[in-house]
């Protein structure tokens, strides 16, 4: 994307992101979200409540347009999976993790139409498969032809975005496509698509809050309370899946069954960053590293803030 396009799609996205209880003299924290994850789950909770600042939402379809905004420093945080943090991290974002999450796995798929005659992994030799370039949904398609003794090159990917992906997918001009939630879940509920490879055992099921590093320096108090509200409201949610289902629904506009079957399956709970994020995380890195997608090891000990523990 131009950077000019870019910087009128942020423009364009702020204005139809209203501040909340917003005074000239408060803080806005720039808040970065994907297909509304973050603002349903707060608002659900009752988390948007009493802020101390504003805060001005702009909305993403994936990490990777997240992650360009995070580069320049047009938002201070949003979620972002593991293997598209590091990707960005790599090109030299200056962007760290302060916060991180674990799901299962199963939602982070690659899928194929109903009546594709592919079973597995293995059938993916030769074939197309459409996802976002340094996606979640790239690394599974990568990490499942490994798991069979493939190699990236025994695949042709096409690297698009989750709405073109499924367009292609439905319209049979790709042979499979690999997304994550609530994608796959509203392709399945919707009929326009089954699971043909999961994540589990493949995807480590981490996910992350990435904020830009003067974000960590002038905003860190905001950045503190936002992340205490979103553990407390996955909490909330977690105790009450069809209210938040519901919510979910209602914000980002999906039906109600996609909404409770992504929410379901992925059971997140938020946790610190300690030894074994951390080596995990690496370990991703170094799979990005051994199919060529990032050139030079990654230490990733450095992409991490570690000052913000759990007490919500």
């Amino acid at each position: 994307m131009q950077r000019r396009t870019f910087q009128q799609f942020l423009s364009a996205a702020a204005l139809l992101s209203p501040v909340l209880g917003h005074t000239q003299s408060r803080q806005v924290l720039r808040a970065g979200d994907q297909k509304g994850g973050l603002r349903a789950l707060l608002d659900a909770a009752g988390e948007l409540k009493n802020l101390p600042y504003d805060i001005q939402w702009t909305e993403f379809p994936a990490a990777a347009p997240l992650a360009e905004a995070l580069n320049a420093d047009a938002v201070d945080f949003g979620p972002i999976g593991d293997a598209p943090l590091l990707f960005t991290l790599a090109a030299g974002s200056r962007v760290k993790a302060f916060a991180a999450n674990r799901s299962d796995a199963y939602g982070t798929a690659v899928l194929v139409a109903p009546n594709s005659p592919l079973k597995d992994a293995s059938s993916l030799k030769g074939k197309s498969v459409a996802t976002n370039r340094g996606s979640i949904g790239h690394f599974v398609t990568l990490k499942a032809l490994a798991s069979v003794g493939l190699k990236p090159d025994d695949i042709h990917l096409r690297f698009l975005a989750p709405p073109d992906a499924k367009l292609a997918l439905t319209q049979g001009s790709v042979d499979a496509w690999a997304t994550w939630e609530p994608y796959t879940a509203l392709a399945e509920t919707g009929g326009h698509a089954r699971v043909l490879v999961n994540g589990r055992g493949l995807s480590t099921g981490l996910s992350f809050l990435a904020a830009t590093d003067t974000a960590l320096r002038d905003k860190r108090a905001a950045l503190k309370d936002i992340h205490q509200r979103l553990v407390r409201a996955q909490t909330w949610a977690n105790q009450h899946i069809a209210d938040y289902s519901a919510s979910l629904a209602r914000t980002i506009g999906i039906p109600a069954d996609a909404a409770r079957l992504q929410f379901e399956r992925r059971q997140t709970r938020w946790q610190p960053i300690d030894t074994q994020v951390v080596a995990d995380q690496q370990r991703t890195a170094d799979f990005y590293q051994e199919v060529g997608l990032v050139k030079q090891r990654l230490d990733v000990r450095e992409t991490f803030d570690t000052g913000f523990p759990i007490t919500a």
